[in-house]
């Protein structure tokens, strides 16, 4: 009779079915992949007849047999095949969870779900995962990007473990640390007659058409105060996720204004733009945010000391 998977599944968690080690497992294993005893007992460092009781009592025990003997070969039966199987996925198995150990011994956990502003998920912080993950290539990372209060949001319900954001935010859930400041920079295309400028004022912007952010954002919101301020008009205004802004810039839409972290790491693969200081001065600050329970991990520690440099992100326009 040929059994199906689900009733040999059955038949594993019969409570007559008394297995005390993997070691009758890997036996069959061995077994199966030489297809005689005698392979068996050499790669396995047994003899022959140990190999044949320990076959004998691993059938005994499931109560069906796994191969028919013809003559000195051992012929697979179909229970066998999805034995071994299992066995296999049993191995993977331990073989993550041996992973997990070490890096539960390094980092004090052996995952993390962890989440991104966009301002710093495209290119700063995948570059800080990688630096972790060459110190132990074995660790798993979840990675997303979402907006600075989605982020707060997912970490306080539990959904991931810690989160770059934009700040300031205001949470009395999460523990959050300030990591550094930037001043916000002004996106000009290569052949805009601004692009010669040394800086960008805000009276440069007169009649000029602008590209901003269509999430919630610190410098747009007061650069267009600023505007409001200094009665200047401006042509119009394009709104894009900020992963679109650059292209729109470089493809001549318009002028922008954005967080020099975004901006340089498109520079470095979006040639038709210049990069131009902008006064006055608007602040961008960022901070990591994590769940208490993370507080002490080593994991936590790793993410700060393997940020990017921000300094490279504050010289001149390259080019």
């Amino acid at each position: 009779m040929v059994i199906v998977k689900n009733d040999l599944l059955e038949l594993w968690q019969m409570k007559e079915i008394n297995l005390n080690s993997l070691k009758s497992l890997m036996v069959f294993k061995t077994l199966y992949e030489s297809d005689t005893a005698t392979r068996a007992a050499k790669a396995l460092g047994l003899t022959q007849s140990g190999v044949s009781r320990s076959l004998a009592q691993l059938e005994e025990n499931i109560g069906m047999p796994l191969f028919m003997r013809h003559k000195n070969r051992l012929i697979k039966l179909p229970e066998a095949d999805e034995l071994y199987q299992e066995i296999m996925q049993l191995m993977g198995n331990l073989d993550e969870m041996k992973h997990t150990i070490v890096a539960l011994r390094e980092f004090g956990v052996s995952r993390m779900r962890l989440a991104s502003a966009p301002a710093l998920g495209f290119a700063f912080i995948p570059e800080a995962i990688a630096r972790i993950l060459r110190i132990n290539p074995k660790y798993s990372i979840y990675f997303d990007i979402m907006p600075s209060p989605d982020v707060v949001r997912a970490i306080e319900s539990g959904h991931f473990d810690a989160g770059f954001v934009t700040l300031p935010i205001n949470s009395e859930r999460l523990i959050v640390d300030e990591l550094f400041e930037v001043e916000a920079v002004c996106l000009v295309p290569a052949n805009h007659p601004l692009a010669s400028a040394e800086q960008i004022e805000i009276t440069d912007f007169r009649n000029q058409h602008l590209v901003i952010p269509n999430q919630p954002n610190l410098a747009a919101d007061q650069v267009l105060r600023l505007i409001s301020q200094h009665k200047i008009r401006i042509a119009g205004k394009t709104e894009a996720n900020i992963a679109a802004i650059c292209s729109l810039v470089a493809n001549g839409v318009g002028l922008s204004l954005i967080n020099p972290i975004t901006a340089y790491d498109t520079v470095a693969v979006q040639r038709d733009i210049v990069v131009k200081p902008f006064r006055p001065a608007l602040h961008y600050r960022f901070g990591l945010a994590y769940r208490r329970s993370w507080a002490d991990t080593q994991l936590i520690h790793l993410l700060k000391e393997n940020l990017p440099e921000t300094p490279r992100y504050l010289g001149p326009t390259p080019g």
